[in-house]
Parts: structure tokens; sequence; C-alpha cells
């Protein structure tokens, strides 16, 4: 794939399983939080839900140099933002879990020629 600009290393599959796994750690904490009635999600698991988060983005960024182009760059951006308001706004916390959530499941099962698609162009195939 090197001939289309996709970077690799060796390892780096793994690495992005272990960052998923922390991140979906860190997802159900927070999540364990709010349905337990905390009015602050654990720190410890913010932490490890936003840090994982960038790391597997940034890897992404780093593999494929189109990726921000892409819907599934943009969607992250979007997730972003939504986090954001997350934090800022106690109220909205529990409705903006679920659509965190949501969304988040959507884009990174959703066929790989939607979430590869660029801004402003038609994929071909499954979409």
């Amino acid at each position: 794939m090197a001939s289309c600009g996709y970077r690799d290393f060796p390892g780096r599959r793994w690495l992005v399983v272990f960052l998923r796994a922390g991140h979906i750690a860190g997802v159900v904490g927070v999540g364990a939080g709010l349905l337990g009635g905390a009015t602050v999600p654990a720190t410890a698991f913010v932490l490890l839900m936003v840090l994982s988060g960038v790391a597997m983005a940034l890897l992404d960024a780093w593999s494929n140099s189109t990726w921000l182009a892409e819907l599934a760059g943009v969607s992250l951006l979007v997730k972003f933002a939504l986090l954001g308001w997350f934090l800022a706004d106690a109220a909205a916390r529990p409705i903006l879990f679920w659509l965190i959530l949501v969304f988040s499941v959507v884009f990174a099962h959703a066929p790989a020629s939607f979430r590869h698609r660029r801004l402003g162009r038609q994929a071909s195939g499954d979409v």
C-alpha cells in the first residue's frame, strides 16, 4: 500500500488493538460513572478515553495523509467537538454520552467505502 501514500510500521496493528482496548475501558468507566449518578466523570477514565482516542487519531492521520479529508477524519473532529460540549455542560452529559457513543459506533462500523470517502467526492461500491 505504500504506493497510495499509506504508512505503516511493525507492531502498529497490536498498538491500535491495545489503544482501542484502553479507549473502550475509558468509555465504559465514564458511562458507569454517569449511570451511577456521578456529576463529574472520573478523571482517570476521561483521560484514558481521550488520550487513547487521540493516540489512535494521530496514528490514523500519520498512516494516511488524506484521512482528515475523509469522512472518518471529519467524524472524529465532530466527535471531539461533542466531547468538548460533554466536558463543559454537566446537564447535557447523559444525552451527549449516548449520542457520542452511537455516533462513534456507526462511523467505526460503516463500510470502508463510506468512511474513507473524501469530502466532495462520490465513492463507488458498498455505500
